[in-house]
């Protein structure tokens, strides 16, 4: 927003979040929300290249409030060395920050800041449970402990994008303010005149892509990792082709660290059947969204996140299949066994938004949802129709924005809370190396007065 444009009368925010170029959903989201909280706030976004900004600019005109995205993706690391400096709204897109903090702490070799601050974090554990990441064996354990109490107890306000976790979180820091956002996703087809252009991008794609106009294509959008559970969905699919039904599978995303999955997909004995895209521009994912049937939107272990792709299924009209999550409980959903049963009638309106898969059964359940969903066409119809509503009342970027202006006002209303006794390296300067050049020059008196200076 150039300065002519900016509110003369909006509250000043500094907007610290990854925005493009960085591969992440996050700064999408950023790029996609700010113009419209941009009309009402006057924003400053800083990315990681311009975060060392931040101190002198808000020095020179202190901002009403600070707005940190945290997520577990690399991409939030370097926030951690300000929102305990500089309280503000916290917006939780991953619950569990533990991978965060570990992989951050752990990869600088900084075995004693991640000690205390685990510790910290979590005083009724066993302390030694943090050797166990030191010593390179964190994994699945890392959702065990959120490692969220720095984080809950320096913020003003904390948003997360489910009301089932803000009630959870509250539960656990009563003395925090927790609040819920929706996270809202653009609309998929805005750009396009009618419905007869989607059917276009389909048939271009299958085309480019050797996919028959008849196959139905199953689809997984985003940066793929195990936790997405690629290898059941390539096991059920096996079952699936098995059964004789001409199926596909489209997997559209960045897979540089997913080591395993090309012999994933050889082991599973169709790989003819599989096309892996890698990375796509954003304008390349309409297309790969109207190529497919059905979108796979699954998840576990969980950090408590809501699927900005799976969002993005739905607003496309596409049906979509997710895990059966506890903190997704409110999602009106179907286990595909039951309507797949010989007795089952079909759901009565309104129709369910999503089919349901059961972690305990999972390759069984998917099995069921694809061939199901593969031989019936019309229940495809019903579970998109019923996904976009439910995207359209809930997920709009305009009902992302009203929760944003709701809880900006909020946040920058309140105080920050009183500082807890933080690990120590939350307070560190990070001097000593200058100290010890001061005194070697005999200029160590003049070093103090410098850094109090910066410090205020």
């Amino acid at each position: 927003m150039s300065s002519d444009q900016r509110p003369t009368n909006g509250l000043r925010v500094a907007w610290f979040s990854p925005l493009p170029p960085v591969r992440s959903g996050i700064a999408t989201l950023s790029v996609e929300i700010l113009p419209q909280l941009q009309r009402e706030f006057e924003i400053d976004c800083f990315p990681e290249a311009l975060a060392h900004d931040f101190v002198w600019r808000n020095r020179r005109a202190p901002y009403d409030l600070v707005v940190y995205h945290l997520g577990n993706a690399v991409f939030h690391d370097y926030m951690w060395a300000y929102l305990a400096a500089w309280p503000g709204l916290v917006v939780l897109h991953d619950p569990r920050l533990h991978h965060a903090r570990a992989r951050q702490l752990l990869h600088e070799r900084r075995f004693d800041d991640y000690r205390h601050e685990f510790w910290f974090d979590h005083p009724d554990a066993r302390r030694d449970v943090a050797e166990y990441a030191i010593e390179g064996l964190g994994g699945p354990i890392y959702y065990l402990w959120s490692m969220l109490r720095v984080v809950m107890e320096t913020a003003r306000v904390v948003a997360v994008h489910n009301e089932r976790v803000a009630a959870e979180l509250r539960a656990s820091f009563p003395d925090t303010a927790v609040r819920a956002i929706p996270l809202g996703k653009a609309p998929v087809w805005a750009s396009l005149p009618d419905d007869a252009s989607v059917d276009a991008l389909r048939r271009q794609l299958r085309s480019r892509l050797a996919i028959p106009d008849e196959a139905v294509v199953f689809a997984v959008f985003g940066k793929l990792t195990p936790e997405k559970r690629i290898g059941s969905v390539l096991r059920a699919l096996a079952a699936t082709i098995g059964d004789g039904i001409n199926a596909w599978l489209l997997l559209v995303g960045d897979a540089t660290d997913y080591a395993e999955l090309q012999a994933a997909i050889a082991g599973a004995g169709i790989r003819d059947r599989v096309r892996l895209t890698g990375h796509v521009e954003d304008e390349v994912i309409p297309g790969s969204l109207a190529a497919a049937d059905v979108c796979l939107c699954l998840r576990w272990p969980t950090a408590l996140e809501t699927s900005a792709a799976w969002l993005h299924c739905l607003a496309a009209g596409r049906a979509t299949i997710i895990t059966d999550l506890a903190h997704l409980v409110d999602v009106p959903t179907v286990d595909p066994r039951r309507l797949a049963a010989p007795e089952a009638v079909r759901p009565a309106q309104p129709c369910p938004v999503a089919v349901r898969i059961d972690l305990l059964q999972e390759v069984e359940a998917l099995a069921a949802a694809m061939r199901l969903l593969a031989r019936d066409a019309a229940l495809r119809k019903a579970l998109a129709s019923a996904g976009y509503a439910y995207w359209a009342a809930h997920h709009t970027l305009e009902a992302a924005a009203a929760g944003y202006r709701r809880i900006i006002h909020e946040a920058a209303a309140r105080s920050a809370p009183p500082a807890p006794d933080l690990p120590r390296h939350f307070g560190e300067e990070y001097s000593a190396l200058t100290r010890h050049i001061a005194e070697r020059f005999d200029v160590a008196d003049r070093l103090d007065p410098l850094l109090k200076r910066q410090d205020e």
